[in-house]
């Protein structure tokens, strides 16, 4: 007996998470349906040219603008950016560099730092040898 598979599909906003894109700037068809796990595929193998406006130029969901500016999500959050922003919006942030995104870096320099000295703390224990117990 052979079992059916059927496809396997998504939310639009799952879809557009993982296209890295903002639901909301998406075309209409694109909200309203289903993506299955293979037009996913498809569309990140050979983006229509409304994706690839939409990476290019936004609105950009707030992970995209994060990573963009360098600062976490809490920290556009912090910073009083609750809402998507466009290419041409970051890079004016970026230019600009307000007090608060200069205070987000170096706060996520800081994580960083620290995540890297436990990373470095953590080889160096898995690597000493084991002593046994008495």
């Amino acid at each position: 007996m052979t079992s059916h598979r059927t496809a396997q599909t998504m939310k639009p906003a799952t879809a557009a998470k993982k296209l890295g894109v903002y639901l909301q700037a998406t075309p209409a068809e694109f909200q309203e349906g289903v993506v299955s796990r293979s037009e996913l595929d498809a569309l990140q193998a050979d983006p229509p040219e409304w994706l690839l406006d939409l990476r290019r130029d936004g609105p950009h969901p707030r992970p995209v603008v994060a990573a963009r500016l360098g600062v976490s999500i809490a920290g556009l959050a912090r910073g009083g950016v609750t809402e998507a922003l466009t290419t041409e919006e970051i890079q004016a942030l970026r230019e600009d560099l307000p007090e608060w995104l200069q205070r987000e870096r170096a706060t996520q320099a800081e994580v960083r730092k620290e995540a890297a000295r436990i990373r470095e703390k953590n080889a160096a224990r898995d690597d000493e040898p084991r002593r046994p117990r008495s």
